[in-house]
């Protein structure tokens, strides 16, 4: 195999706490699919704490974790967003979104004491779920005959494919997922089929 078709990310949101001279970095780690999701849960958090100072953040994005974004919300350049995704880095996670919470103490930590502030929480809060292995999977749309559709679902049964939508009408669709490692050798199988047409959706 020419490339890696898994990745890792988190179960479900957690949370974590950090605290250092009486300021408080509160770390929220959730699962996203996309860049949409960040501005919702960053206003929900900003309704939620609203007494707190910053609420930096740190994305990383896509199963070839090449997407990705940070924010220090005002914390000194590089003291807040950065250490979030060095800890997402180390863990090697994508689709995840980190943003830390925090309430000043009164007294200032320097720039080390920042970083170190705002990667213990993130790590704190990525210790308390569970971390998941997930395949790159490709969504296809088969569309086939009534008539064929005892060929269609042994192919789908026998590769273990999921189906995440299917319709029967004059033509039948049936959309499911395969994973990039599988993708040849299950479409060749479709392929033999007279009259089945497979297209490509979209990855998941």
């Amino acid at each position: 195999m020419l490339f890696d078709d898994t990745y890792l990310t988190i179960r479900q949101p957690c949370e974590g706490i950090f605290k250092d001279k009486g300021s408080k970095f509160i770390a929220f780690a959730y699962p996203v699919k996309s860049e949409s999701e960040i501005k919702p849960i960053i206003a929900k958090l900003k309704a939620e704490h609203t007494k707190a100072n910053h609420h930096c953040f740190a994305l990383r994005l896509t199963p070839d974790r090449s997407v990705f974004r940070v924010n220090d919300d005002g914390e000194p350049s590089g003291t807040a967003g950065r250490p979030i995704l060095n800890t997402l880095l180390s863990k090697n996670l994508t689709n995840i979104l980190v943003v830390v919470v925090r309430y000043f103490g009164g007294t200032l930590l320097g720039v080390p004491g920042l970083i170190n502030a705002y990667r213990s929480a993130a790590e704190e809060a990525l210790k308390s779920t569970n971390i998941i292995e997930k395949t790159v999977n490709d969504v296809y749309g088969i569309y086939f005959d009534y008539t064929q559709m005892n060929d269609v679902m042994r192919i789908i049964k026998n590769e273990n494919l999921a189906i995440i939508h299917q319709q029967f009408d004059a033509v039948c669709e049936i959309r499911i997922e395969i994973r990039k490692s599988q993708i040849e050798k299950s479409l060749a199988l479709f392929n033999h089929l007279q009259g089945v047409k497979v297209s490509w959706l979209h990855t998941v």
